[in-house]
């Protein structure tokens, strides 16, 4: 199981960043897998999604200032270990951005939990295994 399951950053404009990224990304196997429309986004800027095997891992997006909105997310194996996470990001001294719940937006299995860090860095744990342990 990889540690990351993905990671998105601000970009000044998300259709030069794409041109950009499609093309050095293209030796490593990694292709723009999904845009997601200016809006359909919580900031109203356009989003696009690279990655290998159907799954977008790494998410430019504009209408933020670049290194604000900036996202990095842990894959989790089950859904305990994300409450875990939240409550001990918590009281580590991180502001509650999220708490664990299902992301039906996203789809039926996509359990996260969101916790900013001393820098605003949004900080998500997610577990999308449909055959999760709760224990």
């Amino acid at each position: 199981m990889t540690i990351l399951d993905h990671i998105e950053f601000a970009v000044c404009d998300a259709e030069a960043s794409r041109r950009f990224y499609e093309q050095a990304l293209a030796p490593l196997g990694i292709v723009r897998i999904i845009t997601v429309e200016r809006n359909r986004t919580r900031s109203g800027g356009m989003r696009h999604g690279f990655g290998r095997d159907g799954y977008p891992r790494l998410w430019i997006h504009d209408n933020e200032s670049p290194g604000a909105g900036t996202h990095i997310a842990f894959a989790a194996q089950d859904r305990a270990t994300v409450d875990a996470f939240h409550q001990a990001a918590l009281k580590a001294g991180g502001i509650d951005n999220g708490p664990p719940g299902v992301r039906s937006h996203y789809h039926a299995n996509y359990y996260a939990a969101y916790v900013l860090d001393p820098d605003n860095v949004n900080v998500e744990v997610v577990c999308q295994d449909p055959h999760f342990s709760r224990s």
